[in-house]
């Protein structure tokens, strides 16, 4: 498919061939949801944990007799029906992982841009840099290409820490290197802006077709 291509003043500029293995197919919501679901597990850190009646301290001494005071029996007080005593069952540290296949993954990710597509909410750029660091800058340039306000990805093809930390300071903008974002990045974002450079970045990453 042909996309649009336009300059950072937000004039169009050509077009640009889109795979349309990647941008043009049917989205998979089973493949996008897992992906998200995997995605925000990996983010907790599961070290939840509460202390049982081995390891809260005290407790050591038998609190009275065993007999002879017409009460229950006693060993600790630090057993888990006692006030300050331990838990039972209660939460132990453990890891939230999930193991996804690569061509799992890889359809959630064409899946997402193949849906931000079809919404029109993709859009091409043609490859800029900033002279300085400044938020300033970089928001004219997305109030220019009608992204003004819009949670906006911005899909670079090489590092830039120009660009990312005149970012940093415009709260609905995140740029990532185009080869290394997930379903989760795409779908959290409602516009997507790709450098035009960028875009072989993205069909070497998720091309499966042989194209």
């Amino acid at each position: 498919m042909l996309a649009d291509v336009y300059t950072k003043e937000g004039v169009q500029a050509g077009q640009v061939e889109l795979l349309d293995s990647i941008f043009g197919i049917e989205p998979n919501e089973n493949a996008m949801h897992r992906s998200v679901v995997a995605y925000l597990a990996h983010q907790r850190q599961g070290n939840h944990k509460t202390k049982t009646r081995s390891e809260v301290r005290g407790g050591g001494r038998k609190p009275w007799r065993q007999k002879g005071r017409g009460t229950a029996r006693a060993g600790s007080t630090r057993s888990p029906i006692w006030i300050g005593g331990g838990t039972i069952f209660g939460p132990r540290p453990h890891k939230y992982n999930l193991k996804l296949t690569k061509k799992l993954r890889q359809l959630a990710k064409r899946s997402a841009l193949s849906a931000r597509m079809s919404e029109n909410n993709i859009k091409i750029v043609e490859d800029f840099t900033l002279d300085e660091i400044k938020s300033k800058s970089l928001a004219g340039i997305l109030r220019k290409l009608d992204l003004e306000y819009e949670k906006t990805l911005i899909l670079i093809q090489d590092k830039d820490d120009v660009l990312y930390m005149s970012s940093r300071n415009i709260p609905y903008v995140n740029v990532y290197p185009a080869d290394l974002i997930s379903a989760y990045d795409v779908l959290a974002h409602n516009k997507i802006l790709i450098f035009k450079g960028a875009i072989e970045k993205v069909h070497n990453a998720l091309n499966n077709s042989g194209e």
